[in-house]
């Protein structure tokens, strides 16, 4: 089977985890923090059906970037509305966070064991059965990452911004919330053409071959830089697991 199909496919359940676990975060937070909403209106719950954006999730099945169908929140419930927003919103990327923090351990485990096997033939169902369970944990992996990095953003309409807006003063804060429509529009076009932008500057030689304008020409693919900087999330997480006694 090709092997650009097996991802894609391994790639579905892990986006359908990835999106429930990030959004059932933001309603528990706010459920313990005082607002029952998300609860309420049954998104408390672990049914992939209730949180999945068809849009968002496709665009994380393919771009490994993506959203859910973003969880109720009425700040009017926390004793701090600024503060709880900002607890809730981190809920998310940390959830993430902590899924790729395991999922690394588990494919480097399996990678481990599969070593310890002998003579596995590369055609036989045991041998496919460790490459299909490593596979699916490190894409499992590098997606939590990039959702997290994605939605730390601080842009609107990603959890980032609810974050920033605990630090921002008042003048700053509601000048934002004024605009968040025009933000989000930005986002989406960012996300859409910033990579075929990047793409075409970076094919042009006088871009290519210099370094500042290339740099500028990749930072505008919003999906390159983010997935980069996963990569290299990911990079120093194993060098951590490796160092444990068992993995080495």
């Amino acid at each position: 089977m090709n092997a650009t199909l097996i991802d894609l496919l391994l790639s579905l359940p892990a986006v359908l985890l990835s999106l429930t676990l990030h959004e059932c975060a933001h309603g528990w937070v706010a459920y313990r923090l005082g607002d029952p909403t998300a609860r309420d209106l049954g998104r408390l719950t672990l049914n992939p059906l209730r949180h999945i954006d068809p849009l968002g999730a496709l665009s994380l099945l393919l771009f490994r970037i993506g959203w859910a169908k973003p969880v109720p929140i009425n700040p009017r419930n926390f004793r701090r509305p600024r503060a709880g927003m900002a607890l809730t919103a981190l809920a998310g990327p940390l959830s993430n966070f902590i899924i790729a923090f395991f999922s690394a351990f588990l494919f480097l485990l399996i990678d481990l064991g599969a070593e310890k096997i002998p003579a596995i033939n590369t055609s036989s169902i045991l041998w496919l059965f460790f490459y299909y369970l490593f596979r699916f944990f490190y894409l499992l992996h590098l997606m939590n990452l990039t959702l997290a990095l994605f939605n730390l953003l601080p842009l609107t309409p990603l959890d980032g911004s609810r974050i920033l807006y605990l630090f921002l003063p008042k003048r700053a804060y509601f000048w934002f919330v004024r605009h968040e429509r025009q933000i989000y529009i930005f986002v989406l076009i960012w996300l859409v053409g910033g990579a075929y932008l990047s793409d075409f500057l970076l094919s042009v030689p006088a871009v290519a071959n210099n370094p500042v304008l290339s740099a500028i020409a990749s930072f505008l693919s919003l999906t390159g830089w983010i997935v980069g900087a996963a990569k290299k999330i990911s990079a120093g997480m194993i060098f951590l697991f490796m160092k444990l006694p068992f993995l080495a």
